[in-house]
């Protein structure tokens, strides 16, 4: 990855820490993209087979570590940090991107200079029960974006000068953020850019933790909202309560 002629037209991060058993779907649908992609795997410290699979896919990537590091938000901006392509994103380690998925972004922010980020749509996919269903994403407007977080992050794609010029993910945040990215995006820089296709595949199992501290999620999710909209809708007092024992419940 250090030949001067090799110019990646996007970098991917991949946050990663004992998930092994997923990180070479992970990768191989990101080197499966049809574009030029520069990829950084940041471990932080696995104990399962994520070492293995790592050598398996070493010579194509552009740089990784695995060591203790301050969580997922930093581990997602270090990796970002240490690349030099004009588009940026990230794919965690259990998720995986559909063909296609990375050259259907570029081509709408290319097509909309004005977008910060483009998302697009994506499958939600159960393990436990094998079943696969589609996110709620929507186009974006600001009155939908404080009622749910309508933009999927396996299904994302940001221009590095927005991504720098907000900071990046915010490194407080261990559950939600990707929501306040994109609020901050927004805020700054505008409206984001909706493609409406499938993208990507997140993958829901019983480690995730949106799984394990959904009660943790919810309440980041409202601070978040409250930040970016200066209220929170009734919307979040009286359906996310249930939608948590649901989902829970769908788990079993």
């Amino acid at each position: 990855m250090d030949n001067p002629l090799y110019m990646p037209l996007v970098t991917v991060a991949v946050p990663s820490y004992n998930q092994g058993r997923y990180l070479n779907a992970a990768l191989e649908s990101i080197f499966a993209q049809d574009i030029p992609v520069e990829v950084y795997v940041a471990d932080g410290g696995s104990t399962d087979g994520t070492i293995e699979v790592i050598r398996r896919w070493e010579e194509r990537l552009a740089g990784w570590r695995s060591s203790k590091d301050m969580g997922q938000s930093s581990a997602i901006n270090e990796a970002i940090a240490s690349g030099r392509a004009p588009f940026v994103c990230w794919l965690n380690s259990d998720d995986w991107l559909l063909p296609g998925a990375l050259k259907s972004l570029v081509a709408a922010l290319q097509h909309n200079p004005a977008a910060p980020m483009a998302y697009g749509r994506v499958w939600n996919y159960v393990e436990s029960t094998k079943r696969t269903n589609p996110v709620f994403v929507r186009p974006f407007s600001e009155w939908w974006m404080a009622q749910l977080c309508i933009v999927s992050q396996p299904g994302t794609l940001i221009r590095r000068t927005a991504w720098e010029a907000v900071g990046g993910v915010d490194e407080t945040l261990h559950m939600t953020m990707d929501y306040d990215l994109w609020w901050r995006l927004y805020k700054a820089l505008g409206p984001l850019e909706f493609v409406d296709t499938f993208l990507a595949t997140n993958r829901e199992h019983p480690e995730t933790k949106t799984s394990t501290r959904r009660k943790a999620h919810y309440q980041e999710a409202i601070d978040v909202v409250r930040r970016h909209y200066g209220r929170v809708p009734l919307k979040w007092w009286l359906a996310q309560p249930y939608s948590v024992w649901y989902r829970s419940m769908m788990r079993h």
